[in-house]
Protein backbone atom coordinates (compact mmCIF):
# COMPACT_ATOMS: atom_id res chain seq x y z
CA UNK A 1 0.00 0.00 0.00
CA UNK A 2 1.09 3.51 -0.68
CA UNK A 3 0.60 6.31 1.69
CA UNK A 4 0.66 9.77 0.85
CA UNK A 5 1.88 12.11 3.11
CA UNK A 6 0.18 13.22 5.91
CA UNK A 7 0.21 17.30 7.67
CA UNK A 8 1.04 17.31 11.22
CA UNK A 9 -1.37 17.54 13.66
CA UNK A 10 -1.47 21.78 13.94
CA UNK A 11 -1.49 22.57 10.03
CA UNK A 12 -3.50 19.62 9.06
CA UNK A 13 -6.78 21.97 9.70
CA UNK A 14 -5.45 24.68 7.53
CA UNK A 15 -4.30 22.44 5.13
CA UNK A 16 -7.69 20.73 4.56
CA UNK A 17 -9.43 23.61 3.92
CA UNK A 18 -6.71 24.85 1.40
CA UNK A 19 -7.20 21.46 -0.39
CA UNK A 20 -10.70 21.62 -0.26
CA UNK A 21 -11.34 25.16 -1.28
CA UNK A 22 -9.24 24.47 -4.41
CA UNK A 23 -11.16 21.18 -5.51
CA UNK A 24 -14.16 23.51 -4.99
CA UNK A 25 -13.27 26.41 -7.12
CA UNK A 26 -12.06 24.04 -9.96
CA UNK A 27 -15.04 22.03 -9.64
CA UNK A 28 -16.84 25.37 -9.89
CA UNK A 29 -14.75 26.58 -12.97
CA UNK A 30 -15.54 23.39 -14.72
CA UNK A 31 -19.16 22.63 -13.77
CA UNK A 32 -19.75 26.56 -14.73
CA UNK A 33 -18.30 26.31 -18.31
CA UNK A 34 -20.83 22.85 -18.86
CA UNK A 35 -23.40 25.95 -18.59
CA UNK A 36 -22.08 28.37 -20.17
CA UNK A 37 -21.99 26.54 -23.12
CA UNK A 38 -25.79 25.41 -23.00
CA UNK A 39 -27.09 29.20 -23.48
CA UNK A 40 -24.68 30.22 -26.26
CA UNK A 41 -26.05 26.98 -28.71
CA UNK A 42 -28.56 28.96 -30.87
CA UNK A 43 -25.74 31.33 -31.35
CA UNK A 44 -23.05 28.93 -31.40
CA UNK A 45 -25.10 27.05 -34.31
CA UNK A 46 -25.38 30.15 -36.79
CA UNK A 47 -21.73 30.68 -36.72
CA UNK A 48 -20.59 27.27 -37.22
CA UNK A 49 -23.10 26.78 -40.09
CA UNK A 50 -25.03 23.28 -38.17
CA UNK A 51 -28.33 22.61 -37.54
CA UNK A 52 -29.93 22.94 -34.34
CA UNK A 53 -30.22 19.47 -34.00
CA UNK A 54 -26.68 18.87 -34.24
CA UNK A 55 -25.16 21.94 -32.34
CA UNK A 56 -27.01 20.14 -29.21
CA UNK A 57 -24.44 17.83 -29.32
CA UNK A 58 -22.07 20.42 -27.49
CA UNK A 59 -24.02 19.86 -24.79
CA UNK A 60 -24.98 16.06 -24.98
CA UNK A 61 -21.37 14.93 -25.72
CA UNK A 62 -20.11 16.39 -22.50
CA UNK A 63 -22.87 14.72 -20.77
CA UNK A 64 -22.12 11.46 -22.90
CA UNK A 65 -18.22 11.49 -21.78
CA UNK A 66 -19.54 12.38 -18.16
CA UNK A 67 -21.55 9.24 -17.90
CA UNK A 68 -19.22 7.12 -19.54
CA UNK A 69 -16.14 8.33 -17.00
CA UNK A 70 -18.11 8.65 -13.86
CA UNK A 71 -18.60 4.80 -13.33
CA UNK A 72 -14.48 4.42 -13.08
CA UNK A 73 -13.92 7.20 -10.53
CA UNK A 74 -14.57 4.39 -7.94
CA UNK A 75 -11.82 2.43 -9.20
CA UNK A 76 -9.19 5.48 -10.11
CA UNK A 77 -9.68 6.93 -6.57
CA UNK A 78 -8.87 3.71 -4.97
CA UNK A 79 -5.79 2.89 -7.31
CA UNK A 80 -3.96 6.52 -7.60
CA UNK A 81 -3.55 9.49 -5.34
CA UNK A 82 -6.00 12.67 -5.06
CA UNK A 83 -3.23 14.43 -6.13
CA UNK A 84 -2.01 12.71 -8.93
CA UNK A 85 -6.23 12.93 -10.45
CA UNK A 86 -6.66 16.38 -9.86
CA UNK A 87 -3.35 17.16 -11.57
CA UNK A 88 -4.63 14.76 -14.63
CA UNK A 89 -8.17 15.90 -14.66
CA UNK A 90 -7.13 19.81 -14.72
CA UNK A 91 -4.75 18.88 -17.46
CA UNK A 92 -7.38 16.99 -19.77
CA UNK A 93 -9.96 20.31 -18.52
CA UNK A 94 -6.89 22.58 -19.85
CA UNK A 95 -5.75 20.70 -22.80
CA UNK A 96 -9.39 20.72 -23.90
CA UNK A 97 -10.40 24.16 -23.21
CA UNK A 98 -7.81 25.32 -25.26
CA UNK A 99 -9.36 23.21 -28.34
CA UNK A 100 -12.29 24.85 -27.95
CA UNK A 101 -11.22 28.30 -27.58
CA UNK A 102 -8.97 27.91 -31.24
CA UNK A 103 -11.79 25.44 -32.82
CA UNK A 104 -11.74 26.53 -36.51
CA UNK A 105 -14.94 24.08 -36.92
CA UNK A 106 -18.19 22.50 -35.11
CA UNK A 107 -15.74 19.34 -34.94
CA UNK A 108 -12.93 20.65 -33.61
CA UNK A 109 -14.85 22.59 -31.29
CA UNK A 110 -17.08 19.13 -30.46
CA UNK A 111 -13.61 17.39 -29.85
CA UNK A 112 -12.63 19.78 -27.46
CA UNK A 113 -15.79 19.16 -25.60
CA UNK A 114 -15.22 15.79 -25.00
CA UNK A 115 -11.53 15.82 -23.83
CA UNK A 116 -13.09 18.69 -21.53
CA UNK A 117 -15.45 16.29 -20.20
CA UNK A 118 -13.40 13.48 -19.11
CA UNK A 119 -11.58 15.80 -17.01
CA UNK A 120 -14.62 17.41 -15.18
CA UNK A 121 -15.80 13.75 -14.73
CA UNK A 122 -13.28 13.08 -12.23
CA UNK A 123 -13.36 15.92 -10.16
CA UNK A 124 -16.99 16.07 -8.33
CA UNK A 125 -16.12 12.72 -6.86
CA UNK A 126 -12.77 13.37 -6.06
CA UNK A 127 -14.27 16.75 -4.17
CA UNK A 128 -17.04 14.55 -2.64
CA UNK A 129 -14.44 12.01 -1.35
CA UNK A 130 -11.72 13.41 0.10
CA UNK A 131 -14.19 15.92 2.10
CA UNK A 132 -15.07 12.76 3.91
CA UNK A 133 -11.63 11.62 4.83
CA UNK A 134 -10.38 15.37 5.62
CA UNK A 135 -13.44 16.66 7.50
CA UNK A 136 -14.30 15.32 11.09
CA UNK A 137 -18.10 13.48 11.28
CA UNK A 138 -19.66 16.88 13.35
CA UNK A 139 -18.58 19.45 10.57
CA UNK A 140 -19.58 17.26 7.06
CA UNK A 141 -22.81 18.90 6.69
CA UNK A 142 -21.04 22.57 6.33
CA UNK A 143 -18.59 21.56 4.29
CA UNK A 144 -20.68 19.69 2.08
CA UNK A 145 -22.70 22.79 1.88
CA UNK A 146 -19.89 24.44 0.11
CA UNK A 147 -20.25 22.01 -2.34
CA UNK A 148 -23.90 22.33 -3.01
CA UNK A 149 -22.67 25.45 -3.83
CA UNK A 150 -20.41 24.10 -6.69
CA UNK A 151 -23.36 21.85 -7.86
CA UNK A 152 -26.54 23.60 -7.57
CA UNK A 153 -25.08 27.43 -8.20
CA UNK A 154 -22.92 27.30 -10.86
CA UNK A 155 -25.51 25.74 -13.30
CA UNK A 156 -27.76 28.64 -11.95
CA UNK A 157 -25.37 31.00 -12.76
CA UNK A 158 -23.98 29.53 -16.53
CA UNK A 159 -26.34 31.90 -18.34
CA UNK A 160 -25.71 35.03 -16.48
CA UNK A 161 -22.05 35.08 -17.17
CA UNK A 162 -22.85 32.90 -20.47
CA UNK A 163 -25.20 35.59 -21.76
CA UNK A 164 -22.73 38.96 -20.77
CA UNK A 165 -19.70 36.74 -22.21
CA UNK A 166 -22.01 36.71 -25.80
CA UNK A 167 -22.85 39.95 -25.84
CA UNK A 168 -19.87 41.88 -24.92
CA UNK A 169 -16.77 39.60 -25.81
CA UNK A 170 -18.14 36.85 -28.58
CA UNK A 171 -18.18 32.89 -28.01
CA UNK A 172 -14.42 32.20 -27.89
CA UNK A 173 -14.23 33.82 -24.72
CA UNK A 174 -16.03 31.66 -22.91
CA UNK A 175 -13.48 29.50 -23.30
CA UNK A 176 -10.34 31.70 -23.51
CA UNK A 177 -11.50 33.09 -19.86
CA UNK A 178 -11.69 29.29 -18.60
CA UNK A 179 -8.73 28.75 -19.44
CA UNK A 180 -7.00 31.47 -17.60
CA UNK A 181 -8.83 30.15 -14.17
CA UNK A 182 -8.18 25.84 -14.96
CA UNK A 183 -4.40 27.06 -15.45
CA UNK A 184 -4.30 29.12 -12.38
CA UNK A 185 -5.93 26.17 -10.50
CA UNK A 186 -3.28 23.20 -11.65
CA UNK A 187 -0.52 25.64 -10.62
CA UNK A 188 -2.03 26.10 -7.24
CA UNK A 189 -2.53 22.39 -7.01
CA UNK A 190 0.80 21.34 -8.32
CA UNK A 191 2.16 23.14 -5.69
CA UNK A 192 -0.32 22.25 -2.65
CA UNK A 193 -2.83 18.95 -3.81
CA UNK A 194 -1.66 16.59 -0.74
CA UNK A 195 -4.36 14.09 0.45
CA UNK A 196 -3.58 11.85 3.10
CA UNK A 197 -4.78 8.47 1.97
CA UNK A 198 -4.22 5.20 0.84
CA UNK A 199 -3.95 3.66 -2.62
CA UNK A 200 -4.29 0.01 -3.22
CA UNK A 201 -2.81 -1.83 -6.43
CA UNK A 202 -6.59 -2.84 -7.73
CA UNK A 203 -6.44 -4.89 -10.81
CA UNK A 204 -8.27 -2.91 -13.99
CA UNK A 205 -11.06 -5.05 -15.10
CA UNK A 206 -11.18 -4.20 -19.20
CA UNK A 207 -14.88 -5.43 -19.39
CA UNK A 208 -16.24 -3.47 -16.95
CA UNK A 209 -15.12 -0.68 -17.83
CA UNK A 210 -16.67 -1.25 -22.12
CA UNK A 211 -19.64 -2.30 -19.97
CA UNK A 212 -20.08 0.89 -18.19
CA UNK A 213 -19.36 3.18 -20.96
CA UNK A 214 -21.77 1.45 -23.45
CA UNK A 215 -24.58 1.14 -20.84
CA UNK A 216 -24.30 4.73 -19.69
CA UNK A 217 -23.34 6.12 -23.15
CA UNK A 218 -26.76 4.21 -24.51
CA UNK A 219 -28.86 5.34 -21.80
CA UNK A 220 -27.85 8.94 -22.14
CA UNK A 221 -27.46 9.32 -26.03
CA UNK A 222 -31.36 7.50 -26.06
CA UNK A 223 -32.41 10.33 -23.38
CA UNK A 224 -30.90 12.88 -25.58
CA UNK A 225 -32.66 11.45 -28.97
CA UNK A 226 -36.13 12.05 -27.19
CA UNK A 227 -35.35 15.72 -26.87
CA UNK A 228 -34.31 16.11 -30.53
CA UNK A 229 -36.70 16.58 -34.09
CA UNK A 230 -37.52 13.51 -36.47
CA UNK A 231 -34.53 13.54 -38.19
CA UNK A 232 -32.72 11.49 -35.40
CA UNK A 233 -30.57 8.23 -36.90
CA UNK A 234 -32.66 5.71 -34.89
CA UNK A 235 -35.35 5.44 -32.33
CA UNK A 236 -34.50 6.60 -29.15
CA UNK A 237 -36.04 3.29 -26.97
CA UNK A 238 -33.47 1.23 -29.12
CA UNK A 239 -30.20 3.00 -27.42
CA UNK A 240 -31.69 2.92 -24.18
CA UNK A 241 -33.05 -0.46 -24.10
CA UNK A 242 -29.88 -1.96 -25.12
CA UNK A 243 -28.11 0.44 -22.66
CA UNK A 244 -30.51 -1.06 -19.93
CA UNK A 245 -29.53 -4.70 -20.90
CA UNK A 246 -25.49 -3.82 -21.00
CA UNK A 247 -26.49 -2.27 -17.50
CA UNK A 248 -28.08 -5.52 -16.34
CA UNK A 249 -24.57 -7.26 -17.30
CA UNK A 250 -22.44 -4.70 -15.70
CA UNK A 251 -24.50 -5.44 -12.04
CA UNK A 252 -23.75 -8.89 -12.51
CA UNK A 253 -20.24 -8.82 -13.62
CA UNK A 254 -19.95 -6.15 -10.80
CA UNK A 255 -20.90 -8.75 -8.18
CA UNK A 256 -18.96 -11.61 -9.49
CA UNK A 257 -16.12 -8.89 -9.29
CA UNK A 258 -16.90 -8.15 -5.34
CA UNK A 259 -16.32 -11.36 -4.33
CA UNK A 260 -12.69 -11.18 -5.45
CA UNK A 261 -12.71 -7.65 -4.03
CA UNK A 262 -11.66 -6.07 -7.08
CA UNK A 263 -15.55 -4.68 -8.59
CA UNK A 264 -14.61 -1.76 -10.74
CA UNK A 265 -17.81 0.15 -8.97
CA UNK A 266 -18.40 -1.47 -5.40
CA UNK A 267 -22.09 -1.86 -5.43
CA UNK A 268 -22.40 -2.21 -1.68
CA UNK A 269 -22.73 1.32 -1.02
CA UNK A 270 -26.65 0.29 -1.87
CA UNK A 271 -26.94 -2.45 0.98
CA UNK A 272 -27.38 0.85 3.31
CA UNK A 273 -30.82 2.01 3.66
CA UNK A 274 -30.04 6.02 3.91
CA UNK A 275 -27.48 5.85 1.04
CA UNK A 276 -30.07 4.29 -1.13
CA UNK A 277 -33.25 6.58 -0.76
CA UNK A 278 -31.07 9.70 -0.60
CA UNK A 279 -29.85 8.51 -3.76
CA UNK A 280 -33.54 8.32 -5.07
CA UNK A 281 -34.62 11.51 -3.77
CA UNK A 282 -31.29 13.16 -5.14
CA UNK A 283 -31.80 11.70 -8.41
CA UNK A 284 -35.35 13.27 -8.51
CA UNK A 285 -33.92 16.28 -7.23
CA UNK A 286 -31.62 16.43 -10.02
CA UNK A 287 -34.28 15.94 -13.10
CA UNK A 288 -36.16 18.97 -11.70
CA UNK A 289 -32.90 21.28 -10.50
CA UNK A 290 -31.51 20.62 -14.48
CA UNK A 291 -34.17 19.33 -16.45
CA UNK A 292 -36.99 22.35 -15.29
CA UNK A 293 -34.91 25.31 -13.53
CA UNK A 294 -32.08 25.18 -16.05
CA UNK A 295 -34.04 23.97 -19.45
CA UNK A 296 -37.20 23.91 -19.30
CA UNK A 297 -37.69 27.59 -17.21
CA UNK A 298 -35.02 29.23 -19.79
CA UNK A 299 -36.64 28.08 -22.48
CA UNK A 300 -40.48 29.67 -21.43
CA UNK A 301 -39.20 32.48 -20.70
CA UNK A 302 -37.67 33.08 -24.37
CA UNK A 303 -39.88 31.15 -25.99
CA UNK A 304 -43.31 31.90 -24.60
CA UNK A 305 -42.48 35.57 -22.69
CA UNK A 306 -40.08 36.50 -25.61
CA UNK A 307 -37.35 37.23 -23.32
CA UNK A 308 -33.78 37.85 -25.03
CA UNK A 309 -30.72 35.46 -23.64
CA UNK A 310 -29.32 38.14 -21.16
CA UNK A 311 -32.93 39.09 -19.42
CA UNK A 312 -33.32 35.22 -18.72
CA UNK A 313 -29.55 34.83 -17.28
CA UNK A 314 -30.23 37.92 -15.12
CA UNK A 315 -33.78 36.81 -14.49
CA UNK A 316 -32.39 33.17 -13.35
CA UNK A 317 -29.58 34.90 -10.80
CA UNK A 318 -31.94 35.53 -7.50
CA UNK A 319 -32.27 31.86 -7.85
CA UNK A 320 -29.35 31.09 -7.89
CA UNK A 321 -27.92 33.21 -5.54
CA UNK A 322 -30.70 32.00 -2.89
CA UNK A 323 -29.34 28.47 -3.04
CA UNK A 324 -25.95 29.68 -2.78
CA UNK A 325 -26.92 31.84 0.45
CA UNK A 326 -28.65 28.60 1.65
CA UNK A 327 -26.41 25.96 1.12
CA UNK A 328 -23.72 26.55 3.81
CA UNK A 329 -26.22 27.37 7.39
CA UNK A 330 -28.32 24.72 6.09
CA UNK A 331 -25.27 22.34 6.15
CA UNK A 332 -24.40 23.22 9.85
CA UNK A 333 -28.14 22.91 10.47
CA UNK A 334 -27.81 19.30 8.96
CA UNK A 335 -24.71 18.92 11.69
CA UNK A 336 -27.48 19.64 14.37
CA UNK A 337 -30.95 17.86 13.07
CA UNK A 338 -29.68 15.47 10.89
CA UNK A 339 -31.35 15.07 7.24
CA UNK A 340 -35.01 14.37 7.37
CA UNK A 341 -36.09 17.41 9.01
CA UNK A 342 -34.64 19.25 6.31
CA UNK A 343 -35.45 17.03 3.06
CA UNK A 344 -38.83 16.58 3.45
CA UNK A 345 -40.05 20.07 3.80
CA UNK A 346 -37.32 20.97 1.12
CA UNK A 347 -39.26 18.12 -0.95
CA UNK A 348 -42.46 19.89 -0.09
CA UNK A 349 -41.14 23.02 -1.50
CA UNK A 350 -40.27 21.57 -4.80
CA UNK A 351 -43.07 20.05 -5.09
CA UNK A 352 -45.15 23.32 -4.77
CA UNK A 353 -42.81 25.38 -7.02
CA UNK A 354 -43.14 23.32 -9.96
CA UNK A 355 -47.07 23.31 -9.71
CA UNK A 356 -46.85 26.65 -9.71
CA UNK A 357 -44.63 26.97 -12.76
CA UNK A 358 -47.43 24.80 -14.49
CA UNK A 359 -50.45 27.68 -13.48
CA UNK A 360 -48.16 30.19 -15.90
CA UNK A 361 -49.02 31.65 -19.48
CA UNK A 362 -47.93 34.04 -21.88
CA UNK A 363 -49.59 36.65 -19.89
CA UNK A 364 -47.34 36.04 -16.44
CA UNK A 365 -45.36 38.35 -15.08
CA UNK A 366 -41.82 37.78 -14.85
CA UNK A 367 -41.71 39.32 -11.82
CA UNK A 368 -43.81 35.78 -10.77
CA UNK A 369 -41.02 33.48 -13.08
CA UNK A 370 -38.79 35.10 -10.72
CA UNK A 371 -40.49 34.53 -7.44
CA UNK A 372 -41.73 31.11 -7.82
CA UNK A 373 -37.60 30.21 -8.91
CA UNK A 374 -36.47 31.38 -6.10
CA UNK A 375 -38.83 29.28 -4.13
CA UNK A 376 -37.48 26.37 -6.49
CA UNK A 377 -34.05 27.11 -5.77
CA UNK A 378 -34.43 27.52 -1.83
CA UNK A 379 -36.40 24.23 -1.82
CA UNK A 380 -33.44 22.58 -3.90
CA UNK A 381 -31.00 24.64 -1.43
CA UNK A 382 -32.42 22.97 1.95
CA UNK A 383 -32.15 19.75 0.23
CA UNK A 384 -29.16 19.11 -1.77
CA UNK A 385 -26.69 19.19 1.50
CA UNK A 386 -28.65 16.88 3.47
CA UNK A 387 -28.93 14.58 0.52
CA UNK A 388 -25.04 14.22 0.01
CA UNK A 389 -23.79 14.07 2.90
CA UNK A 390 -25.99 11.60 4.81
CA UNK A 391 -25.82 9.38 1.22
CA UNK A 392 -21.72 9.43 1.83
CA UNK A 393 -22.14 9.76 5.61
CA UNK A 394 -23.61 6.02 6.23
CA UNK A 395 -21.04 4.62 4.04
CA UNK A 396 -17.34 3.65 5.74
CA UNK A 397 -14.44 5.10 4.60
CA UNK A 398 -13.18 2.24 2.10
CA UNK A 399 -17.18 2.93 0.06
CA UNK A 400 -16.24 6.77 -0.14
CA UNK A 401 -14.96 6.72 -3.41
CA UNK A 402 -17.52 3.78 -5.06
CA UNK A 403 -20.40 5.62 -3.16
CA UNK A 404 -19.99 8.89 -4.58
CA UNK A 405 -19.22 7.57 -8.03
CA UNK A 406 -22.46 5.87 -7.74
CA UNK A 407 -24.39 9.48 -6.62
CA UNK A 408 -22.64 11.10 -9.55
CA UNK A 409 -23.39 9.01 -12.26
CA UNK A 410 -26.73 8.79 -11.37
CA UNK A 411 -27.34 12.57 -11.05
CA UNK A 412 -25.56 12.96 -14.63
CA UNK A 413 -28.26 10.14 -15.90
CA UNK A 414 -31.23 11.83 -14.30
CA UNK A 415 -29.91 15.45 -15.49
CA UNK A 416 -29.94 14.00 -19.13
CA UNK A 417 -33.30 12.22 -18.40
CA UNK A 418 -35.22 15.01 -16.87
CA UNK A 419 -33.92 17.33 -20.04
CA UNK A 420 -35.36 15.14 -22.35
CA UNK A 421 -38.13 14.27 -21.20
CA UNK A 422 -39.38 17.73 -20.03
CA UNK A 423 -38.56 19.45 -23.91
CA UNK A 424 -40.35 16.22 -24.85
CA UNK A 425 -43.36 16.64 -23.15
CA UNK A 426 -43.54 20.21 -23.89
CA UNK A 427 -42.90 19.69 -27.49
CA UNK A 428 -45.78 17.09 -27.59
CA UNK A 429 -48.23 19.59 -25.55
CA UNK A 430 -47.54 22.11 -28.06
CA UNK A 431 -50.34 23.30 -30.67
CA UNK A 432 -47.75 24.12 -33.16
CA UNK A 433 -43.60 23.41 -34.09
CA UNK A 434 -42.44 26.30 -31.90
CA UNK A 435 -43.18 25.49 -28.13
CA UNK A 436 -45.81 27.40 -26.39
CA UNK A 437 -47.78 28.16 -22.91
CA UNK A 438 -50.05 24.62 -23.54
CA UNK A 439 -47.30 22.76 -24.13
CA UNK A 440 -45.09 24.26 -21.00
CA UNK A 441 -48.07 24.12 -18.82
CA UNK A 442 -48.16 19.97 -19.61
CA UNK A 443 -44.12 20.35 -19.07
CA UNK A 444 -44.00 21.90 -15.76
CA UNK A 445 -47.09 19.51 -14.42
CA UNK A 446 -44.83 16.62 -14.97
CA UNK A 447 -41.97 17.89 -13.26
CA UNK A 448 -44.64 19.02 -10.55
CA UNK A 449 -45.32 15.07 -10.35
CA UNK A 450 -41.99 14.34 -10.16
CA UNK A 451 -41.65 16.39 -7.18
CA UNK A 452 -44.62 14.85 -5.49
CA UNK A 453 -42.12 11.94 -5.61
CA UNK A 454 -39.68 12.67 -4.47
CA UNK A 455 -41.69 13.89 -1.21
CA UNK A 456 -43.33 10.64 -0.95
CA UNK A 457 -39.49 9.04 -1.24
CA UNK A 458 -38.20 11.84 1.46
CA UNK A 459 -40.59 9.67 4.02
CA UNK A 460 -38.86 6.84 3.56
CA UNK A 461 -35.31 8.59 5.16
CA UNK A 462 -34.76 7.08 8.78
CA UNK A 463 -34.45 9.40 11.33
CA UNK A 464 -31.06 9.62 12.35
CA UNK A 465 -28.85 11.38 15.04
CA UNK A 466 -27.16 14.32 13.76
CA UNK A 467 -23.39 14.38 12.93
CA UNK A 468 -23.20 10.56 13.61
CA UNK A 469 -25.39 7.81 14.79
CA UNK A 470 -26.62 6.71 11.12
CA UNK A 471 -27.25 3.22 10.48
CA UNK A 472 -27.01 0.90 8.32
Amino acid sequence: MATEDTAAPDTAAPRSGLIIGMLVVAAFVMILNETIVSVALPDLAKILDVSATTVQWLASGFLLTMAVVIPTTGFLLERFSPRGIFLTAMSLFSVGTLVCAAAPNFEVLLAGRVVQAGGTAVMIPLLMTTVMRLVPEDKRGATMGTMAIVIGFAPALGPTVGGAILSGLGWRWMFWLVLILAVAMFAVGARRMHVPGETRKVPLDVASVIMSGLAFAGIVYGFSLIGQSGDTVMPAWLPIVAGLVVLGGFVWRQMVLQREDRPLLSLLPLGYRQFTVSVIVGVLVFMSLLGAGAILLPMYMQNVLGESTFVTGIALLPGGLALAALSRPVGRLYDRVGARPLLIPGAAGMAVALWLFALLGEDSSLWAVIGIDILLMVALGVMMTPMMTEALGVLPDSLYSHGSAILTTLQQVAGALGSAVFVSVATLGSSGPALDAGGMRVAFATAGAIGIVAFVASLFLKRSAPAGGHGH
